[in-house]
């Protein structure tokens, strides 16, 4: 019989799991909340000359709002609770591999009306329109996998 983590170190992991299931559970219950799992609440958004729906601004500055206050807290902290280090960016330099990648997200996303998150969430609920898109999602990241060495260098210095 199984006693079960019996050190930090064994019991880290499982902790940080745990964090994520949670999380992740909780980003998911917030997208199906604010209907933001419906790819006409994006395309509403998106249409600012016709039937515009701001609701998708408002679920963005609720949610800048609540990661501001997170990354002040976490920053003030000498260390994260299950890593030797946090992990911030090491560049604040925006290129054309950045701008490009944006664009190209944004423009996946004003197609489709879905992004990762919700994509998934749909997925997990049935939704077949947002299968078909996790589906070419997918493909496009072992398309890139397999051209990377192709891609990942920077295009600009």
């Amino acid at each position: 019989m199984s006693q079960g983590p019996t050190d930090a170190s064994e019991t880290a992991p499982l902790a940080m799991r745990g964090v994520a299931l949670i999380s992740g559970l909780m980003f998911g219950a917030g997208l199906l909340m604010s209907g933001m799992t419906r790819p006409e609440k994006v395309i509403g958004f998106l249409d600012v000359t016709g039937a515009w729906d701001p609701s998708l601004a408002f679920v963005m500055v609720g949610a800048i709002a609540v990661y501001s206050l997170a990354a002040m807290t976490a920053r003030r902290q000498i260390r994260p609770c299950w890593a030797d280090s946090f992990h911030w960016p090491s560049t604040l330099n925006v290129d054309a591999r950045l701008v490009g990648g944006s664009a190209l997200f944004g423009v996946g996303w004003g197609l489709a009306g879905y992004c990762p998150g919700p994509a998934l969430v749909s997925i997990g609920a049935g939704s077949v329109d947002a299968a078909w898109f996790g589906g070419s999602m997918l493909l496009g990241m072992l398309v890139y996998r397999a051209t990377g060495s192709t891609i990942d260098p920077p295009l600009t210095d």
